[in-house]
């Protein structure tokens, strides 16, 4: 597992994370949150109501596992919920990201999970990805919507709503909504579009997904 970043390194990540997920357009308005953990139990988070393109070091809030705030003025964010169970569910989930990227959110919103092996960097990258089954905003419903996958997945989509990556650094997890976006539209170009995808073959699958990867 990587080293936890430190206290000010994460911050800074954050910030960073938050401006990409802005300028990318994925995210809208104060949309998305962002978390990392620094120590065992111990992460920083984003805050709610706050542009993740516009952020500062001072509005970031420091929390436990619990969502007991630690250090900051700010309140995190309602969906801070389903990042604690993300790192609850799996020891080594680091970081987490939740966002809505317009192409990977249509397919959540139609309810079609991204599970089509045509693209190698997808397979060895993210995997199957799964729709998780429609819950509110803000409330218990959406981390107990996600729980069964923190195991076995990398990302997820999230009904009409979004989707969330997770990874041992904060940067892996950002990497993976990237190409969880750039797996979307290549699906939605090539199934939707064209009406035209050869499926790489299971063996295909079993080599890019093999030992070393």
């Amino acid at each position: 597992m990587n080293p936890y970043p430190g206290e000010q390194e994460a911050k800074e990540l954050i910030l960073e994370v938050g401006r990409r997920l802005y300028q990318r357009g994925f995210v809208a308005a104060n949309d998305g949150n962002i978390s990392v953990m620094t120590a065992p139990g111990i992460l920083w988070a984003t805050p709610t109501g706050v542009s993740k393109g516009f952020m500062t070091g001072d509005m970031l809030v420091r929390t436990d596992l619990d969502g007991t705030v630690l250090e900051g003025s700010a309140r995190p964010s309602s969906e801070l919920k389903m990042h604690l169970r993300a790192y609850r569910e799996n020891p080594e989930i680091r970081a987490v990201v939740h966002a809505h990227p317009p192409v990977s959110t249509a397919f959540a919103i139609a309810g079609i999970p991204l599970d089509r092996p045509i693209l190698s960097e997808a397979v060895m990258q993210l995997g199957a990805v799964p729709v998780a089954p429609y819950a509110q905003p803000g409330t218990q419903a959406v981390p107990d919507s996600i729980a069964s996958f923190c195991r076995t997945c990398r990302a997820v989509l999230l009904a009409n709503h979004g989707a969330v990556t997770w990874g041992a650094s904060l940067m892996e997890a950002y990497f993976r909504m990237e190409s969880l976006e750039h797996y979307a539209q290549t699906t939605l170009n090539s199934v939707y579009l064209l009406g035209r995808a050869r499926p790489l073959s299971p063996e295909q699958v079993e080599a890019l997904a093999g030992p070393g990867r």
